[in-house]
């Protein structure tokens, strides 16, 4: 499974997903889209809580993750929701890196009341 995974080093010489590599990834996960911004593919998912708390809780683990991974999201902290985007930066797409974070999201919060 994705959340059992480590992020490897991803450097600047190293290959993005294609669509099709993309797609089969994305089914091992629930309510993530791919999206596209400035011709870079994203991986991205909102999730809703009671409350302004709840929401800033699980972005707190979702730092805690990106920290663990050495690999960084965009998070967008809202009252009741959290927006994560995942992509590699350094090669403006998408890597199994961004994926495994993903998966590593939702496992956080399973493993969490704060929903």
């Amino acid at each position: 499974m994705l959340d059992d995974l480590r992020c490897e080093a991803c450097h600047s010489d190293a290959t993005a997903l294609d669509a099709e590599q993309q797609r089969a990834l994305l089914t091992e996960l629930t309510d993530w889209a791919l999206v596209e911004r400035d011709g870079i593919p994203q991986l991205e998912k909102v999730y809703r809580f009671k409350n302004f708390k709840l929401a800033w809780d699980f972005s707190n683990q979702v730092a805690q993750i990106a920290e663990e991974q050495f690999h960084h999201p965009t998070i967008v902290l809202e009252w009741g929701k959290v927006t994560i985007t995942w992509w590699s930066h350094s090669i403006k797409g998408l890597h199994q890196n961004d994926f495994i974070c993903a998966a590593k999201c939702d496992k956080a919060l399973e493993l969490d009341v704060c929903s």
